[in-house]
C-alpha cells in the first residue's frame, strides 16, 4: 500500500536536496549479454535505447536485443526459464508474477547490489515492499509505475455538455448523455482479455474494497460471494444500457484509445502508458485528453489506486549474471527512468526523478497516488498466474455473453479453486 505521508516525506526530501543520484558501476564488463522484455510494440524504443546506451558505456558487452510482443512473453519467458537457458535480465511484472517464479527459484537475488548501491534510498518504501521485495529479498528493480484511469476526449465532454463524473451515478448520467447523442461512452478493446479486468479491479475496489479484494486474489474468498457477483452486476448495467463501443473483444487496448482519441467514443479506462499514446499522435495532455479517477460507488470504501509496476529481475541461471546486476543498477539512474517515463507516459518510480517534469496530467495522476490510501496491482499481477487466466478468460466471456455471468462466476470459482489447490 502506497502511503500518502511517505510520498509527502518523498516530496520533502527531493526539495532539500537530501537524495542523491546514484552512481553507474565502473567494472569492466565483458562477454555475452543478454536482455529481453515485453515492450516489444509500443515502448520498445525507449527500452531498446535505454539498453544501447548501456551497451556503448561497456564495450566489452556483445549484446544480442530480444523485444517480444507483451501478450506472447507471458509465455516465452517461462518456457525459457524451465529450460534453462533464459536470458541474463528481462523485464516482469511486480506483483504474483515475480512471487510466482521466485517460488520456482527461476531468479537471482539482488541484495548485494541493492546494499551496495543504497538503493532502499531511491525508491518509496512501498514500492520498495510491494514491488522490489519478494521473501524477505530483493530481486527487482522497478523501471515503471502506471496508473488506471478513465481517459476522455475533452471535445467530445464539451460538445454534449458533460461534467466530470465523481460518483456512479454521475457516470451512468455522463453515459446516458453521450448515448442520446448518439456516441458510445466507453471503449473497451479486450480482444487480448487483460484491459477487461479494470473494469473488474475498479468495481470491485470501489464496492467490496482492497481488503476483500486481497482475499479474492489470495484464494481466501470465493466468485461465487455477494461481493463478486454485486461487481458484475453494476458493470452488466453499462453493457446493457449500450454504453459501450460494440464488439470490445475485436480490438486491442490502443485501437480503443484510438475510438476515443478520434471522437468515436468518449473515454476508455486505462493505463496511463494511454499518454505515450496519445503524445505520439500529436495530442495534448490536458487540452485535446483529460483524465478523471474512477468514480466512488460505496461512499465508506476507502478509495484505492490501481495499475502495474513494470520491473527488471536477473534469472538464477543467468549467464553473465555480473552485467545483469550492473545494467539493474544503471536502470537506477534518474536520468534513465525519466528517459522511460517521458516517452511511454507512465510515472517514474525512483525519487531522484524531478517531478516539475511531468506534464499536467501526469502530475495530477501523481497527487491521486498520493492522496488514496491504498494502490493495489491489477487483477492478473495480484493473483497467481494460473489463476489470473482463469480470470482473464472471464473479462472477455463476460463482454460477449453479459446476460450468463452468474453462471460462469459458478465456473470461473471451481477452476480458480482448482488451481489454487494445484499449487498447495
Amino acid at each position: 500500500m502506497l502511503s500518502k505521508w511517505k510520498l509527502l516525506a518523498v516530496m520533502l526530501l527531493l526539495v532539500a536536496g537530501l537524495l542523491v543520484a546514484p552512481a553507474l558501476a565502473e567494472d569492466d564488463l565483458m562477454g555475452d549479454f543478454t536482455v529481453s522484455h515485453y515492450f516489444g510494440g509500443f515502448g520498445g524504443e525507449f527500452i531498446d535505447g535505454i539498453v544501447d546506451d548501456f551497451i556503448a558505456a561497456n564495450p566489452g558487452l556483445m549484446h544480442a536485443a530480444s523485444p517480444v510482443d507483451h501478450e506472447q512473453f507471458k509465455t516465452s519467458i517461462l518456457v525459457q526459464l524451465a529450460g534453462g537457458n533464459p536470458p541474463d535480465t528481462f523485464s516482469y511484472w511486480a506483483g504474483a508474477r515475480i512471487q510466482f517464479i521466485v517460488d520456482d527459484g527461476f531468479l537471482m537475488p539482488i541484495d548485494d547490489i541493492w546494499d551496495a548501491n543504497d538503493m532502499g534510498s531511491q525508491f518509496p518504501q512501498a514500492v520498495i515492499d510491494t514491488a522490489a521485495t519478494y521473501d524477505m529479498h530483493k530481486y527487482a528493480v522497478p523501471l515503471t509505475l502506471h496508473w488506471v484511469g478513465m481517459f476522455y476526449n475533452t471535445a467530445l465532454f464539451e460538445q454534449v455538455g458533460a461534467m466530470v463524473p465523481t460518483t456512479w451515478d454521475e457516470l451512468v448520467d455522463v453515459a446516458e448523455k453521450f448515448k442520446m447523442a448518439g456516441i458510445p461512452a466507453f471503449s473497451l478493446g479486450s480482444i487480448n482479455r487483460w484491459p477487461g479486468q479494470f473494469w473488474f479491479d475498479m468495481i470491485l475496489l470501489r464496492t467490496a474494497g482492497n481488503d476483500y479484494r486481497n482475499q479474492l486474489m489470495n484464494g481466501e474468498a470465493a466468485y461465487t460471494d455477494p461481493e463478486v457477483v454485486r461487481a458484475f452486476g453494476l458493470w452488466k448495467e453499462l453493457v446493457d444500457a449500450g454504453y459501450f463501443y460494440p464488439d470490445a473483444n475485436a480490438y486491442d487496448w490502443d485501437e480503443a484509445a484510438n475510438f476515443v482519441a478520434n471522437g468515436e467514443a468518449a473515454m476508455t479506462l486505462m493505463g496511463t502508458w494511454i499518454g505515450g499514446l496519445y503524445a505520439g499522435n500529436d495530442m495534448v495532455a490536458g487540452e485535446d485528453f483529460d483524465y478523471f479517477s474512477f468514480p466512488t460507488i460505496d461512499e465508506d470504501t476507502p478509495r484505492a489506486s490501481l495499475g502495474p509496476i513494470d520491473t527488471f529481475v536477473v534469472s538464477a541461471d543467468a549467464a553473465n549474471a555480473d552485467a545483469a546486476k550492473a545494467f539493474l543498477n544503471y536502470l537506477t539512474n534518474p536520468d534513465v527512468q525519466w528517459a522511460f517515463a517521458e516517452g511511454a507516459g507512465n510515472l517514474a518510480p525512483s525519487l531522484l526523478v524531478d517531478t516539475s517534469n511531468y506534464n499536467d496530467v501526469v502530475a495530477r495522476i501523481a497527487a491521486e497516488i498520493a492522496a488514496d490510501p491504498v494502490f493495489a496491482f491489477n487483477y492478473d499481477l495480484a493473483t497467481p498466474p494460473p489463476v489470473a487466466e482463469v480470470g482473464l478468460n472471464s473479462f472477455s466471456e463476460f463482454m460477449a455473453n453479459p446476460g450468463d455471468y452468474e453462471a460462469m462466476l459458478d465456473r470461473v470459482q471451481a477452476d480458480a479453486q482448482a488451481e489454487f489447490d494445484g499449487m498447495g
